[in-house]
């Protein structure tokens, strides 16, 4: 079973922008982020820790500006905190071993698939493609990936 934790020698590689979103708990520019687009069958990896996050079945155009999902790929990796900041009551999603601040999650995602929008910023991501999982220790999850045309 693998190890994750907050690294600080992998905090100390990222570029200017994942350390503002994971270690300050910033937000990156809605649509500029490199996974908002992304339709290519994988998993979503904390950047940091590398634990499983979101799968990429679980990904769906929300129109928000943000990846979203509605679900997590492994529950126990997400840590949901009450976040008043902004002058607004939302709820933080972090990642539970690597801490980072990933985003948001909201009560309004696709009703028929849970109802939930989980609205990660790309720049706490870390996409492995599904050709690559098993070779990076994520075979367990390529049930979880399906094949887009």
């Amino acid at each position: 079973m693998a190890e994750y934790r907050k690294d600080p020698d992998v905090i100390a590689t990222l570029d200017p922008e994942s350390y503002r979103v994971t270690q300050e708990n910033g937000t990156e520019r809605p649509g500029t982020g490199a996974y908002l687009g992304n339709k290519e069958p994988g998993i979503y990896v904390d950047i940091v820790s590398g634990e499983p996050l979101f799968a990429s079945s679980t990904k769906y155009e929300s129109g928000c500006g943000w990846p979203s999902f509605v679900k997590p790929i492994e529950p126990e990796n997400i840590t949901e905190l009450r976040d008043v900041s902004m002058g607004m009551i939302r709820t933080e999603v972090r990642s539970k071993h690597g801490d980072s601040h990933l985003g948001h999650v909201f009560p309004d995602g696709p009703a028929d698939r849970g109802g939930l929008r989980y609205c990660i910023n790309s720049a706490a991501l870390r996409f492995v493609h599904r050709d690559d999982m098993e070779a990076e220790g994520y075979g367990k999850y390529l049930d979880q990936v399906e094949e887009r045309a």
